[in-house]
C-alpha cells in the first residue's frame, strides 16, 4: 500500500478526532512521514503555543539539517517546500512542541505571485502553516504539474501563489500565511500568521 493509501485507512481509525499528530520521523527532503497509528489529537488552545513571531528566524523542522537556519538559496524554486520551526533570534529556542507552529516554505516565480501574497513574499519565496484547514493533517506533498500543495489525507489543494487558497476540496479555506524578511542572509518571520491556523471544529 503505498503512502497515500496507507494515510486515506488511518483517517478512519480516528484522525478526524482532533488536530492530529501525524508525523513521525522524516522523509528524504524533510517532509514529515505518516505514522502507523492512529494520531492523538493536540488539545493546547492555540493561544499557548508559540506560534512564529516577528523577528524569529526559521530552521529546518526534520532531516540532515535540522535545527539548522534557513537560506533563501535553500528553498528551491518550483517546490516541493520545505518544513520548518521557528526559533529565537540566536537559533539557541526552537518552538517545535507543537504541529501548530509548523511553517511550510515554497520558492514560486515572483511574477507569478498575487499581489496580496507578493505583499508578504521575499524572492518569491511564500510561507504558510503546515495543518491542513480540513482534517489537520500535514500538508505534505507537492503537485509539481500543478505547483500545488497537497495535503495527503484528503487530496485537498492550495495555491501557494495566491494567498494558500485551497484549489482542491475537501478544504474550503486557505492556509493561514506567514509574513516573512531576509535579515542576513537568513529566513525570518515578518510577523505572525494571517489566518486561523489548522481546522475547527463547529
Amino acid at each position: 500500500m503505498d503512502r497515500r493509501a496507507a494515510l486515506k485507512a488511518f483517517v478512519g481509525l480516528g484522525l478526524a478526532s482532533g488536530l492530529a499528530d501525524c508525523t513521525s520521523a522524516p522523509e528524504p527532503g524533510g517532509a514529515p512521514a505518516p505514522t502507523e497509528q492512529p494520531p492523538a489529537a493536540d488539545t493546547t488552545p492555540p493561544e499557548e503555543h508559540e506560534h512564529p513571531a516577528d523577528g524569529d528566524v526559521l530552521v529546518f523542522a526534520f532531516g540532515d539539517k535540522e535545527g539548522q537556519v534557513i537560506a533563501p538559496s535553500d528553498v528551491p524554486l518550483g517546490g516541493p517546500q520545505i518544513f520548518a520551526y521557528p526559533a529565537d533570534a540566536g537559533g539557541g529556542h526552537v518552538a517545535s512542541d507543537s504541529r501548530l507552529d509548523q511553517v511550510i516554505l515554497v520558492r514560486m516565480d515572483p511574477s507569478s505571485l498575487t499581489e496580496e501574497t507578493t505583499a508578504r513574499a521575499v524572492d518569491g519565496i511564500v510561507a504558510y502553516s503546515a495543518v491542513c484547514t480540513h482534517e489537520g493533517c500535514d500538508v505534505s506533498d507537492w503537485n509539481e504539474d500543478g505547483l500545488r500543495l497537497v495535503c495527503p489525507c484528503h487530496d485537498s489543494e492550495f495555491d501557494p501563489s495566491d494567498n494558500g487558497q485551497a484549489t482542491e476540496g475537501p478544504a474550503t479555506r486557505r492556509l493561514a500565511a506567514l509574513p516573512l524578511k531576509i535579515v542576513d542572509g537568513r529566513m525570518m518571520a515578518g510577523g505572525g500568521f494571517q489566518g486561523r491556523i489548522g481546522f475547527r471544529r463547529r
